[in-house]
C-alpha cells in the first residue's frame, strides 16, 4: 500500500500535497542547498591549495579569456539545470548538481583569492560577505513563505535583466572598463529577485520529487548574490 501511495504521489505539485509532504519537500530542498554550500567550500579550499589553478584562473580574468570562461560556465549551468529538471535518474541529477557546484567553485577562485589576499580585511571579508548573503537569502525566502505569493511574474524582468547584465559584462571585458559599484548593487537586486522567484517556484511550480533541481536553482541564486555582495565589500577596501 505504501509503495502504491509513493507511486501515485510522484508527479504531484508540492502545492497539491498535504502539509506534511510539503514540509518534507522543503526540508529536503534546503538540506540539499546547505549540502551544496558545504561542497562548494570544500571544492574552493582544494582549488585554492593549487598555485597552478590559482595562477591559471587569474590569467583568465582579462579580456576575451574571461568571456570564454563565462561562456563555459554558462554552458555547464544550462546543462546542469536541464539535466536536473528533465532527468528522472536521481544519480544523474546529483551528478549535474555536483558539476554545477564545481563550476561555481572554479569561477570563484580568482575573486576569493583576490579578496582574501589583497584586501585590508583579508580572509575576514569572506566571512562578512557570507553572513550578509545568508541573511539576505533567509529574509527573502521568509517573505515568500510568509506571504505565499507567486513571484513567477518576475521571470520576464529577470530574463531581461540578465541579458542586459551579460551585455555589459561583455562590453566591459572587451573594452576594458570597470562596471563599478552600482553595477554590483544592481546585480544584488537582480539576485534578490532571483531568490524570490526560485523560492516561489519551490512552493508553486515544483513536483514533490524535484527537490534536487529546486535546490540547484536556489543555490545558483545564492551564489550570484554572494558574488556581488563580496564585490561590494571589496570596493570599500
Amino acid at each position: 500500500m505504501e509503495e502504491f501511495q509513493n507511486q501515485t504521489n510522484q508527479g504531484l505539485l508540492v502545492s497539491q500535497t498535504d502539509d506534511a509532504a510539503q514540509v518534507a519537500f522543503y526540508k529536503q530542498t534546503y538540506a540539499h542547498v546547505a549540502g551544496g554550500v558545504l561542497v562548494f567550500i570544500l571544492f574552493e579550499y582544494l582549488l585554492l591549495q593549487s598555485d597552478t589553478v590559482v595562477n591559471f584562473m587569474l590569467s583568465m580574468t582579462n579580456g576575451y579569456k574571461w568571456l570564454l570562461l563565462l561562456g563555459g560556465f554558462m554552458f555547464i549551468t544550462h546543462y546542469a539545470e536541464s539535466t536536473a529538471l528533465k532527468s528522472q535518474n536521481k544519480n544523474l541529477q546529483y551528478l549535474a548538481y555536483a558539476a554545477y557546484i564545481f563550476a561555481e567553485a572554479v569561477i570563484f577562485v580568482p575573486l576569493i583569492y583576490i579578496a582574501a589576499t589583497f584586501t585590508a580585511s583579508g580572509p575576514e571579508i569572506l566571512q562578512q560577505a557570507g553572513i550578509v548573503t545568508l541573511s539576505l537569502f533567509t529574509g527573502l525566502s521568509a517573505v515568500v513563505f510568509i506571504t505565499k505569493k507567486d513571484f513567477s511574474f518576475l521571470r520576464t524582468g529577470l530574463t531581461v535583466g540578465f541579458f542586459i547584465a551579460i551585455g555589459l559584462i561583455i562590453a566591459g571585458s572587451l573594452f576594458g572598463f570597470n562596471l563599478g559599484l552600482w553595477f554590483s548593487v544592481a546585480m544584488c537586486l537582480l539576485a534578490g529577485g532571483s531568490i524570490l522567484y526560485q523560492t516561489s517556484n519551490l512552493i508553486h511550480k515544483y513536483q514533490q520529487d524535484q527537490y534536487i533541481p529546486a535546490a540547484l536553482g536556489l543555490f545558483a541564486a545564492l551564489m550570484l548574490l554572494f558574488w556581488y555582495v563580496l564585490q561590494i565589500f571589496m570596493s570599500r577596501d
